[in-house]
Parts: structure tokens; C-alpha cells; sequence
């Protein structure tokens, strides 16, 4: 298995076979016993030089090759090769983010669309009697795509909360940065102020900006604002599906 850093088990067990190969064909000169055998063993110490192990970085190619090429299990090498996609820091997550070996599981299974829910039940385990319908909303088909970013009845709530928690960890990081805070505090604990200011710089969390003319899209996450200079950033967040990724990064430059 690969994917989270697990043994590829033919692998090493090709490699063990060259091990012994090279083992026994170097006691051959000095001993009678390591006899060369044809074909009797796994080592087939006849041919032992003519079949050569491709390298490290070829056998994953290979690997990376035969996943993406499944429909289930390569949707995820396909996202990733996406506009705008940043792979490396994408893949990242599972050497830095310090999460319990189960939850980076759970979280694994999800990214290659394993986890059961009834459009997998249905269409990948074969169950017809199964109901496919989001049990949350009953309008769309229940895939991961759906639960993640497109049920209605999860938008006011769930969607909000995962909106919330990078742009409170941004929030924090310019707060600190403008020593508009004193003290930092674990990112899940913190709550954003809707206004802090100093001498020379001011942070708004979600206010409104009132402008000289009517502008629909006038709320921005964050606004941070250097007194001195009189530059004025706006932040705002979005937290898509790989498949909505440019029409949200288009939408939000419109805005």
C-alpha cells in the first residue's frame, strides 16, 4: 500500500529477492553448496543479472501511472492537476498537520472517495436497493463532492465554520503582526474582534465598507488598513471543490 508513507510490499520483496541473489552468487566462488539454480527457486540465480530492478523514483512513477489512471481512486491525481492546483502544497498536509494516525486515515479514504456514503453504496458496492438521495437535503446525489461543498442544508452552518477557521488564523497572524493583540491563542479558541486599531493600523472582521457609490460585494472578510502608507488590504476566503476552483477565484476578482 501506498499514499501515507506504508511499505509497497512487492517492492520489497523484489528487493529482497536482489539481496539474495547478490548473497549467493558471491558465495558461489568459495563454496560448493550456493549452487547456481535454474528456475527451482524464487532466485533463479541463472538469469540473477539479466533482470535488473528499476530505480526508486521509477517504480513510483509507475505507481503515481497506475492510480491515476483508475476511474475511483485517480479522480484525486486528476484535481490535482487542475488550474491553479498547488500540488506541493497540497500534499503536505499528512507530514505536517500533526494529525492521530486514524484521522489521517479517515481523511485518506475520503481524498480517494472510498468512504461510504449512498452514491458509493449504490454505484461502487452494487447495492440497487439503495437510496441515493443527500439525506441531509434529498435533492442531489450523496457524493463526496456534494457533502463537501454543495448541500444547501449544510451551507448555513457547517460550510460557515470551515469558511471561518483559516480566515480566524489570518486574522490573528496581522493582529499579532500590527501589535493590535497582546496575547495569541490556539487558532480554535480564537474570536476575531470586528474592530481593532492602533496609531497605525486598523482590522476589520467582517464589516461592511461604506463607499461613495453603491458596491454590492462591500463586506470582505478582512480589511486591513496601514494608516501610514494609506494602503488598504481586503481578504476574503473561499474554501471550494477542486471542480469549482476557477469560476471562484474568477468570481471572487469580480467582486
Amino acid at each position: 500500500m501506498v499514499g501515507r508513507g506504508l511499505i509497497y510490499i512487492t517492492r520489497l520483496h523484489d528487493k529482497q529477492v536482489k539481496l539474495l541473489q547478490a548473497y549467493f552468487l558471491k558465495k558461489q566462488v568459495t563454496s560448493s553448496l550456493h549452487a547456481a539454480d535454474d528456475k527451482c527457486t524464487p532466485l533463479d540465480l541463472i538469469r540473477a543479472n539479466a533482470n535488473e530492478l528499476p530505480t526508486d523514483e521509477e517504480c513510483n512513477n509507475k505507481i503515481k501511472r497506475q492510480g491515476s489512471q483508475k476511474s475511483l481512486h485517480g479522480r484525486h491525481p486528476y484535481d490535482l492537476s487542475q488550474q491553479y492546483v498547488d500540488i506541493e502544497a497540497s500534499n503536505k498536509w499528512p507530514k505536517n498537520a500533526d494529525l492521530f494516525a486514524e484521522t489521517e486515515g479517515f481523511l485518506t479514504t475520503i481524498q480517494d472517495q472510498v468512504i461510504l456514503r449512498r452514491n458509493y453504496n449504490k454505484y461502487i458496492l452494487k447495492q440497487p436497493d439503495t437510496e441515493e438521495l443527500c439525506r441531509r437535503c434529498g435533492k442531489e446525489s450523496e457524493t463526496i463532492q456534494h457533502i463537501t461543498a454543495a448541500c444547501e442544508q449544510l451551507a448555513p452552518t457547517e460550510y460557515v465554520k470551515r469558511h471561518d477557521g483559516p480566515a480566524k488564523i489570518i486574522h490573528q497572524e496581522l493582529a499579532e503582526a500590527a501589535e493590535l493583540i497582546d496575547d495569541k491563542s490556539s487558532y480554535y479558541n480564537y474570536t476575531p474582534a470586528n474592530v481593532l486599531e492602533n496609531e497605525n493600523f486598523k482590522l476589520y472582521w467582517n464589516r461592511s465598507i461604506l463607499t461613495n457609490k453603491i458596491i454590492s460585494f462591500n463586506r470582505p472578510d478582512i480589511t486591513f488598513m496601514n494608516k501610514k502608507t494609506k494602503n488598504t488590504v481586503l481578504i476574503d476566503i473561499a474554501v471550494p471543490n477542486t471542480k469549482n476552483l476557477a469560476k471562484t477565484i474568477a468570481d471572487k476578482q469580480t467582486k
